[in-house]
């Protein structure tokens, strides 16, 4: 007998499942694990950024003549692991579309080598992320400092790995990899949204980044930042409508103070600085300073 009596327990958790399971439609024949797991995902991207980044988030005892070998190593077994969760996302999804799951394994390893293929070019665009923190923060003694302690680098490390997913059809494994960094640092990135070279979030806490935002080059934002949607467009079954452009468009070289929030698809122009805890929710030209004080104004001068 259980020390906790946990059959009724048991019995309600069970009764819980099987009505969630008859309202989902979903059949006794796929009652099954099917989901990728995350825990196997946050072991393949750890193994990822140490391959990316061999002589600084690899083990201590590496060296140079070591680099290719530790990297080839490491990148086989994390593309193995990787490869195991594709293949349930694929199955997951087939299931949600009624389709039929065939060729997983083939599609699976397919999808794993054009992702692994995606991975030179991802580390040129973070040595541009690194640099653009290490110029841009007085504070940074060195590059390496910015990788091993910034959480803004660790964000946009899982962002830029998690982005080649999203790219790739595989939203379920890139959201995992985007919370996983939200989580680790408390700036949660979509996984859908494309940022340019030369990007730094200094600080970074609460800073929150939509899916359809669209980030140029060289721009920097501090902690706190929502670049989110203005409102959510339903169909006529009241349903929200998915995949609609709905947030910020932040062209080159934008600096975002702390705190503020720009909703709804907007552009902010080339140059710009917005300053901290400003409220915007309308484009503004290249070349703009807005600040708190500039908003009011507006809104004064909307309303007479």
């Amino acid at each position: 007998m259980s020390l906790f009596e946990l059959d009724d327990v048991v019995a309600g958790l069970r009764e819980a499942r099987e009505c969630w399971r008859s309202a989902q439609q979903r059949p006794l024949e796929l009652a099954v694990r099917e989901l990728p797991d995350r825990a196997q995902v946050a072991e393949a991207v750890d193994a990822l950024s140490s391959a990316l980044f061999p002589l600084r988030l690899g083990p201590p005892q590496l060296n140079r003549e070591g680099e290719d070998f530790f990297v080839g190593h490491t990148l086989d077994l994390a593309l193995h692991t990787l490869r195991a969760q594709v293949q349930l996302e694929l199955q997951y999804a087939a299931r949600l579309d009624g389709r039929r799951a065939d060729d997983l394994d083939a599609r699976a390893k397919a999808i794993v080598r054009q992702f692994a293929q995606g991975l030179p070019g991802i580390r040129e665009l973070l040595d541009t992320d690194v640099l653009a923190a290490y110029r841009g923060d007085p504070a940074a003694r060195s590059v390496d400092e910015v990788l091993l302690c910034y959480p803004g680098i660790t964000a946009v490390i899982h962002h830029r790995l998690a982005h080649r997913l999203y790219s790739l059809e595989l939203p379920l494994l890139a959201r995992i990899v985007a919370e996983l960094a939200h989580a680790r640092t408390g700036i949660d990135i979509h996984p859908g949204a494309r940022i340019g070279a030369g990007f730094f979030i200094d600080h970074g806490t609460g800073v929150v980044i939509g899916e359809t935002a669209v980030i140029g080059e060289r721009v920097r934002l501090y902690q706190a930042v929502t670049l989110g949607a203005k409102r959510f467009p339903a169909d006529d079954n009241g349903e929200l409508r998915k995949g609609l452009p709905r947030h910020p468009i932040v062209e080159d070289d934008v600096v975002i103070y702390a705190g503020a929030t720009i909703l709804g698809r907007v552009t902010i122009g080339r140059g710009s600085t917005i300053g901290g805890n400003v409220w915007l929710t309308h484009s503004v030209p290249a070349g703009s300073h807005v600040t708190q004080a500039s908003t009011q104004q507006r809104a004064d001068e909307v309303a007479a």
